[in-house]
């Protein structure tokens, strides 16, 4: 088993699902993802008509790709609100899925130029992603974890250490 050379954080002290959020934080966070294209206009157009929306990553995001696998192994679980709640205590940022499969993968949202030398792909510049409206299901993408305020992102030092524990898990199976 490899070591983890950075501090181990722990998870939030509450870890319970996220909370909903108001109607007003709702618009607050969508209004923040669709400043990430060049025409926000477009994003909430997109997000009228097919619900989701192609966002630019590289700009106010990057993301990370993580086989839904990899999330299910270190949850101990599929079941969505065992993955939402474990995901918020852990990352405390915002987590999309794309369930146009059963095993579609997790998109964990991070600072563009974050530093990142862990196991999953990361996505940035050049690269879109279908983002749901927050508030809103889709076929095609959920969130998992809503941004808890806007312009919030995931920790990359939680998401290292997420991922370290799956590896461990699948070592020690």
């Amino acid at each position: 088993m490899g070591e983890i050379t950075a501090p181990v954080p722990a998870p939030r002290s509450n870890p319970q699902a996220q909370p909903p959020l108001t109607g007003q934080e709702l618009l607050a966070a969508a209004c923040c993802l669709a400043e990430a294209a060049p025409n926000p206009g477009t994003v909430w157009e997109a997000w009228e008509r097919y619900g989701v929306a192609l966002l630019p990553l590289g700009r106010h995001f990057d993301a990370l790709r993580v086989p839904a696998e990899q999330v299910h192994d270190v949850v101990g679980s599929d079941e969505a609100d065992t993955v939402a709640t474990v995901l918020t205590a852990w990352l405390d940022g915002p987590v999309l899925r794309d369930f146009r499969s059963s095993r579609g993968p997790y998109y964990v949202l991070i600072a563009p130029g974050a530093d990142w030398d862990g196991p999953a792909e990361r996505l940035t510049t050049g690269t879109y992603l279908g983002v749901a409206r927050p508030g809103h299901a889709t076929l095609l993408s959920r969130w998992v974890v809503l941004p808890p305020h806007p312009g919030a992102l995931c920790n990359t030092q939680y998401v290292r250490t997420l991922l370290a524990a799956t590896a461990s898990l699948r070592t020690v199976r």
